[in-house]
């Protein structure tokens, strides 16, 4: 199964993004099409004809003037079928420059942190209001990079920020809420040491000493601006890590386990099943299924 890490080359190293518009010729193929993901973030406005894509969970059939995204690192593909050609403008943007001072509280909301931003698709089909919102932002983004007017990068900025607005406004479902709003000062550095530290024993203690706070106020203080507590957070990344090793490599299932910290093999399929909905082996059996042609 061929898994592919896709470089996305801005357009702008300033914006962090890259925009473009695709033609896609529906065909036969003999295998499916490879496996790939990136850091950046994915928005896809179809202009014409019909668009399928599918993440590990879902196919998603886009026609003209539907939108999706595709979350940080989620494994996704275009899929090709005889007689449905498309045309559809991809965005690819990594979202955490565009908070400034002035809504960095807001960074927390598109953490992806109890689920993938894929969950907001639901709202996308289903509220007209959002998905017209944020295809006119992924429109305009893509007329601004085009044409490069004198402050096209201002343009750009506002259009970002109007289409991450519309998720939080239409966000029902608390997709973008997993708890408060996060002080960024003191828990991105956290966050970025936990993932760092995965494969090793995460000690609260040292973390709260590094936020300046006691055990006790650290753990409360963690779990109202998360929405989950330290140990819960600490697992689901773990978790995540596993999938991504699971998909991406042949390595064994208790090599994995070990290698994101968690070494009792029971509590690692439980904890496994509980957020995928299916054991590591059922998960890898999928992933083979999914590689066999319709």
């Amino acid at each position: 199964m061929d898994i592919i890490k896709e470089p996305i080359h801005y357009q702008n190293q300033q914006l962090c993004l890259k925009v473009w518009t695709f033609l896609q010729e529906g065909h036969f193929g003999a295998e499916m099409p490879s496996w790939h993901y990136h850091k950046e973030v994915e928005f896809i406005l179809v202009l014409e004809g019909v668009h399928e894509m599918h993440t590990l969970g879902q196919a998603y059939r886009l026609e003209q003037g539907d939108v999706m995204v595709i979350g940080s690192n989620q494994l996704h593909r275009a899929v090709g079928h005889a007689g449905h050609e498309a045309e559809y403008i991809v965005l690819h943007v990594d979202l955490e420059p565009y908070f400034d001072p002035a809504t960095i509280n807001y960074l927390s909301c598109f953490l992806e942190v109890l689920q993938p931003l894929d969950g907001m698709n639901d709202r996308f089909a289903f509220n007209p209001d959002a998905r017209e919102a944020v295809g006119r932002a992924i429109s305009s983004i893509h007329e601004e990079v085009m044409a490069k007017r004198h402050g096209y990068e201002v343009a750009v900025s506002m259009h970002i920020k109007a289409l991450m607005l519309t998720m939080l406004r239409h966000d029902t479902n608390g997709i973008l809420s997993p708890g408060g709003k996060l002080d960024a000062h003191v828990l991105k550095p956290i966050i970025a040491l936990i993932d760092e530290r995965l494969g090793e024993k995460i000690h609260m203690a040292e973390l709260s000493a590094l936020a300046g706070m006691s055990y006790v106020y650290f753990s409360k203080y963690f779990k109202a601006h998360m929405g989950l507590s330290f140990t819960e957070y600490v697992n689901r990344r773990r978790i995540a890590k596993a999938t991504r090793l699971l998909a991406l490599t042949d390595r064994k299932i208790t090599d994995i386990a070990y290698s994101v910290g968690l070494e009792n093999m029971a509590h690692f399929y439980e904890m496994f099943k509980r957020f995928n909905g299916c054991t590591p082996k059922q998960f890898k059996l999928q992933m083979v299924l999914s590689e066999e042609p319709d």
